[in-house]
Formats: structure tokens, C-alpha cells, sequence
């Protein structure tokens, strides 16, 4: 009888890159310590453990510059993309367009201010701010990415802008692409739990993660690429609006009782949420596949605000009554981001120019109510008053009669407590799994020659890091 011959082993290098945006290393180690976080725990045991250095200082130390920075290792002197949404503007390939040149299966499920060469060896699903990049393969996120989109980029409002047919498609697809038991149980438990206690709507962000991760699964199984990306955003947003709730004593605005018992733990439960992804990717890696934990940048407590009333921000009820107001004519589409800014995208160049120019003229208390940049046919914008504002404080235009300004503005609920800080998390697990805890700092650019080296590709010469491996 003959021998069956055993199947091939394949020694093709595989990597999987979870993208948590912002998570702290201090707070990391006081989670791990405290035992909360088992996944995470298992996960830098078997890593070799850095701290990465963005090498920049406000205003230049933002999570949709410092993202860029890690996927094409490049400095932001360099890559000179500033703006959430302005990514795909990135004039060399990131990490994915390099490794697709090379005949390698990409998933960039995320990735923060992306750019990628189409057609791309894989599939690509842009992050919820994202302007002027689309998802690929073009029809296969149509009833995904939209939903997601206006979820995130209209959390602070009261109504959502999607129809009975959204919700329907958005379920029949979640139906088909790996919605999980877990996370169809999570969902009615939190919606069940906002109507009875009238309580906990902010947990909502952690339920878009499971979404996102089911999804994540569902193709990566499907067509097991090389090297994929899974980015969330969740945590980083409640320590930017909890940190004080987490530790009161550095802040002079101390939360009040029914505050705390809502917030108190908050940033710990989004990275105990963190924590079960961990756990998930590590089981469907397997022992095999490197597995890469990072954060490009952390937090720190925000404490510069305190004198005046704790940092808040204010964003347009509707983007089109406000340039309605400001004087700026119609054809123009406008494409909200993150917090307070927003794109308008107009016909041509001399258009978006005098946009800029009219909505620079508004005044609040006398001082310009806008940040404003023209760039081409597009401009960017945002309320750039950060402080507590009077109930009827005014807000005016050359040669217009004042408007109250929270009729065309609305308060975000909650005080920002904390600040971008430039340390970040990076562990690699391979599967020889060394452990070693590197004492010195390392460049956020070399992030992306690594992942290059992982898969034996040379970097470009326009990427200035060093691997690590």
C-alpha cells in the first residue's frame, strides 16, 4: 500500500494588525495588573513589547496624522497630510499598497486616513471619517459602510439621519457577513438596558466595535489574506470624555455623584472590550500568525481648560443652515468628521474660496467663530470656541442681523478630560513568541518597514524608520 503524503505546511508568513486607537500604556499596565485584562496579559507575555515615540507636539499630535505616519513611515514633515479625511492625498503607498504590489492578500478593515492604489489585491473598508476614499471592492460594503458612517459621525446628535431601509439592509447584510450570536445578544442587551434604566447610551460605540469585528472575521476567514488591519476607535473617545470621571484629583472640576456612578469605570470597560477582541483574534489566528497590537499615540489627563469651565465643543445642528447663514451658496456636499469639523466639497476652486472667505467672517462675542481652510475646491471647518458659552450669546456676520448662536449650534454633551499624549503601544507576537520588554523608545515610523521586513519586502526609500525585526 502506498504512503498518503502528508499536505504541505506553508511558511508563508501571516500578519494581523489590531489598530487601537489611542489606548495608554500606563493605563495598560495598571488594567493588567489589576487582573481585568487576561487577553491583553497573554498577549504582551508572548510579544516583544515597545513604546512607540509620534516625535510631534501639538497641534501636530493627532491620532489621523500619527496613523499615517505608522502606515507609510513616513514623519508628518514628510507625508504633510494634516486633516482627518485627507488621507487618500498621501502622494507614496502606505504598508497594504507594497505588500498588493508583492502578490500578497491585503483586509484594511478601518485603518485610520487611508490612501490605497486601486485595484488593490484584497479588500479595503475605510474608517467611519473618511472623505474622498471609498470602500473596495466598490459594491461589497454598500449596505455596511454608509450605516456605520452616520452612526459614528452623528453620535452627538439626537437623531440619526437613516431611514427603516437603512436598518433593514444594514441587518440583511450583517445576516450574511458574520453577525455572531455574542454580538446579536450584546445588541439586545443594550438597547434593552438604555430603555429600562434611561442609562448607558455611551456603551453604544463598543457595540459598533463587535459589529466591526464580526465583519472583520467573516472576510478574514473567508479568504484568509496575508496581512490584514482591524481598527477601532471606541476607547480612545471615552478617555477623551471620562478621564476625569476615571481620576478626579488633578481636575479642579470634580464630577458630581450621579456622574461617577455612570462614568466612574468607563475607560477601564472599553478596554475590558478591547480585551475580548484580543482574545477572538488570538483563538482565530492561531499559534501560527504574528499577531501586532499598536496605538500610534495615548492620553493623558486634559487639565489646560480647567479655569474655564472644562474644554466642551459645539457643532452645527444642521452644516446647511450654518452656511445658509454664513452666505454661501448652493451646489456644495458636505462631509462631517470627527467632533466639530466638517469638509464642504464645492464645483470649483473660486467657489470653496469664497466659502472660506464668508464663513472666516462669522463672529462670536467678536472673535472668529471658525477655524476654516480652503484647499482647492474643498474646505475644512469647525467651531473653534472650546469654552463655556452663554445660553444666549449672539453669533454674527458682516452685514447680517445676529443670530442666537445655539439655534444654529448645539453643545455637546459631557467636558473633554483628556489630551493626545505622544507615547504609543506597539507588541509583535510571532510564533516563536520571545518575550522582551524594550526599555527605549521607538519611532512610530518604524512601524511600517517592519511590517514590510515581516513578509521579507524592502522598504521604499522614502520611508525613513528602521525595522525592528
Amino acid at each position: 500500500m502506498n504512503a498518503v503524503a502528508a499536505p504541505a505546511v506553508s511558511t508563508r508568513p501571516r500578519v494581523i494588525v489590531l489598530e487601537f486607537n489611542e489606548l495608554s500604556p500606563t493605563l495598560m499596565r495598571e488594567f493588567m495588573a489589576q487582573g481585568v485584562l487576561p487577553n491583553f496579559s497573554r498577549l504582551h507575555g508572548d510579544a516583544q513589547a515597545y513604546v512607540t515615540d509620534a516625535e510631534e507636539a501639538a497641534p501636530n499630535l493627532e491620532p489621523w496624522i500619527q496613523w499615517v505616519t505608522a502606515h507609510s513611515g513616513q514623519s508628518y514633515r514628510d507625508h504633510g497630510v494634516y486633516h482627518l479625511g485627507d488621507g487618500h492625498k498621501l502622494k507614496t503607498k502606505q504598508v497594504w499598497d507594497l505588500l498588493s504590489d508583492h502578490g500578497l492578500k491585503v483586509w484594511v478593515c478601518g485603518s485610520m486616513n487611508l490612501r490605497y492604489d486601486r485595484p488593490i489585491n484584497g479588500a479595503v473598508l475605510p474608517d467611519p471619517w473618511a472623505a474622498g476614499t471609498d470602500p473596495f471592492p466598490g459594491d461589497l460594503f454598500d449596505a455596511y459602510f454608509p450605516f456605520v458612517q452616520r452612526n459614528v459621525q452623528e453620535y452627538t446628535n439626537t437623531r440619526v439621519p437613516l431611514s427603516h431601509s437603512d436598518y433593514l439592509r444594514f441587518v440583511s447584510f450583517m445576516a450574511a457577513h458574520g453577525l455572531s450570536l455574542k454580538t446579536a445578544s450584546a445588541i439586545a442587551r443594550q438597547l434593552g438596558g438604555e430603555r429600562l434604566t434611561r442609562k448607558g447610551k455611551w456603551r453604544r460605540a463598543t457595540i459598533l466595535d463587535r459589529l466591526q469585528f464580526d465583519v472583520f472575521r467573516w472576510y478574514y476567514q473567508k479568504e484568509r489574506p496575508d496581512f490584514s488591519t482591524f481598527f477601532v476607535n471606541s476607547t480612545a473617545h471615552l478617555q477623551h470624555m471620562h478621564w476625569r470621571n476615571m481620576d478626579p484629583a488633578p481636575f479642579k472640576l470634580k464630577p458630581g455623584d450621579d456622574e461617577q456612578r455612570e462614568y466612574q469605570h468607563a475607560i477601564r470597560y472599553g478596554y475590558q472590550m478591547m480585551d475580548q477582541i484580543v482574545g477572538q483574534t488570538l483563538e482565530m489566528a492561531g499559534p501560527d500568525v504574528t499577531v501586532v497590537m499598536m496605538s500610534a499615540l495615548s492620553q493623558q489627563p486634559c487639565l489646560r481648560y480647567e479655569d474655564s469651565g472644562g474644554k466642551t465643543f459645539y457643532r452645527p445642528r444642521e452644516f446647511e443652515r450654518v452656511l445658509e447663514y454664513a452666505g454661501v451658496p448652493r451646489p456644495y456636499r458636505v462631509e462631517p468628521v470627527m467632533s466639530e469639523q466638517f469638509h464642504v466639497h464645492f464645483d470649483s476652486e473660486p467657489a470653496a474660496l469664497a466659502a472660506a472667505t464668508a464663513l472666516r467672517g462669522l463672529r462670536l462675542e467678536g472673535q472668529p467663530a471658525m477655524e476654516v481652510k480652503h484647499d482647492g475646491a474643498s474646505v475644512f471647518a469647525g467651531c473653534s470656541v472650546f469654552r463655556q458659552l452663554d445660553r444666549d450669546v449672539p453669533l454674527a456676520r458682516p452685514g447680517g442681523e445676529p443670530r442666537p448662536f445655539f439655534e444654529l449650534f448645539y453643545q455637546v454633551e459631557g467636558l473633554k478630560s483628556g489630551m493626545h499624549h505622544p507615547d504609543g503601544i506597539l507588541w509583535i507576537r510571532d510564533p516563536a513568541r520571545p518575550h522582551r520588554e524594550h526599555p527605549d523608545k521607538v519611532p512610530l515610523r518604524d512601524v511600517a518597514p517592519t511590517m514590510l521586513a515581516a513578509f521579507g519586502v524592502t522598504p521604499p526609500g522614502y520611508m525613513t524608520g528602521t525595522s525592528l525585526l
